[in-house]
């Protein structure tokens, strides 16, 4: 009669194999922490300006651009970032500057410049933005003389 004994062990010695090298390759990942862009400036070089007066309110939206169309020209009265997730956007503001974003790029956003963004790409463009306000302020304001 055959013996099983010996194809256990094996057994349990390539599963041992296994999960050393799974545990060992598990604690060789790291934690990464990698600055996306820091600066003075907006994406237009103009100084970004001090942080308004009042009680503190931080806002995160995704703004999410169909292919073939554009933000209404808008100015933003607070600071703000953000990070293009998807598609890419194109940015001018009111002096002709332009940006020209991928998905993955970071901006800086201009504050009180009238500016626009247009999804000239085929997918939608998604982009995160944060902003750092203070309450009763809006953060976007339309312009109404498109």
């Amino acid at each position: 009669m055959l013996s099983f004994k010996p194809f256990l062990v094996l057994l349990l010695m390539i599963l041992s194999s296994i999960s050393t090298y799974l545990i060992t390759k598990g604690s060789q990942l790291k934690n990464e922490s990698e600055i996306l862009i820091s600066s003075e400036l907006s994406w237009n070089g103009t100084i970004i300006p001090d942080y308004p007066e009042g009680k503190p309110k931080i806002s995160i939206l995704k703004i999410t651009i169909p292919p073939g169309s554009s933000l209404p020209k808008h100015i933003h009265p607070v600071i703000n970032a953000g990070v293009l997730t998807k598609g890419e956007l194109f940015v001018e503001d009111e002096f002709g500057n332009q940006l020209n974003m991928k998905a993955g790029d970071p901006i800086i956003e201009v504050v009180n410049t009238v500016h626009y963004g247009e999804n000239r790409g085929t997918i939608p463009a998604e982009i995160i933005v944060f902003y750092a306000g203070s309450e009763g302020l809006t953060i976007t304001k339309i312009m109404e003389d498109q």
